[in-house]
């Protein structure tokens, strides 16, 4: 059977068609009435489409289809199919909303506007990388970057979002909208980790302590949790360090400061950001 009717192609597919249903209502709802911008394929479109009074999927298609024929060896074709399923879904939604919403304006606040509308992007787009897709543009560039000049992607998109901040300030002839625009591109940024990695309230902790055992059991009997011990070295006098390594979540963390007051006084305590846990151990 062909692999676009497994169970894991149809969920991914699900996704992407989520994704390009947010993305559009996005677009159409928030930074269109707005005349606001955002990174990659939707903010050159938006540019483009109040530079030339074309409609937004036309923009769209017109941006990434060369994209997609320069730079399909690069990408690979299975995701470049997906990418162009992503783009014709996202043309007709846009179009869709546009002709449906074409009255209505959500709000007229520009901060509310780029807040919301930079979020509702990246709940959309961080569906579609989730998908195994992309909305083309900038992740097009951003590979191919890479492939030739080994510049990071991150860093191309980076530069790329940048670009198109500069822009607008041209063709809206509005600074002020322009540093709005960056605050939806954050705000957007933030959205895709959250739907990439999801809403952790774990944190990484490591504690140096002279009293590795005691400290351990103490965890485990007031915390019910496990962790490692790691060994180390000092950096000044090279005496023996022992470090407990443990993910705990955020709630615990007072009551892991009164344990390690009440064991070890001297014990030296870092608390990190957990991007993503993975596995049993946590």
């Amino acid at each position: 059977m062909l692999s676009i009717f497994n169970a894991n192609e149809l969920k991914n597919y699900f996704l992407i068609l989520l994704g390009t249903l947010l993305l559009a209502l996005s677009v159409v709802l928030f930074f269109i009435p707005n005349q606001l911008t955002t990174g990659g394929t939707p903010g050159m479109a938006i540019l483009l489409h109040h530079l030339t009074g074309f409609t937004m999927s036309s923009m769209v298609m017109a941006i990434n289809i060369p994209l997609l024929l320069w730079g399909t060896k690069f990408i690979g074709k299975q995701f470049a199919i997906k990418t162009i399923i992503t783009l014709l879904l996202m043309s007709f939604f846009i179009d869709f909303f546009t002709q449906i919403f074409q009255d209505t304006v959500l709000t007229h606040n520009i901060f509310l506007a780029s807040i919301f509308g930079g979020i509702t992007i990246g709940f959309g787009v961080g569906l579609i990388i989730k998908g195994n897709s992309s909305a083309g543009g900038s992740t097009i560039i951003a590979k191919i970057a890479h492939k030739k000049m080994q510049i990071k992607p991150a860093k191309s998109m980076l530069i790329i979002d940048f670009i198109i901040i500069v822009l607008s300030i041209y063709v809206f002839k509005d600074i002020e909208k322009a540093l709005w625009s960056i605050t939806s591109i954050y705000a957007t940024s933030k959205a895709i980790d959250v739907i990439l990695t999801g809403t952790l309230t774990t944190k990484v902790i490591h504690i140096t302590t002279d009293k590795a055992e005691q400290l351990s059991v103490a965890i485990q009997d007031n915390l019910n949790k496990k962790g490692t011990i790691l060994s180390g070295t000092g950096f000044k006098d090279k005496e023996h360090k022992t470090i407990l390594f443990l993910v705990l979540d955020i709630k615990k963390i007072p009551r892991l400061k009164e344990i390690i007051e009440q064991t070890d006084k001297n014990a030296f305590l870092l608390v990190m950001e957990a991007s993503e846990v993975l596995g049993r151990g946590h």
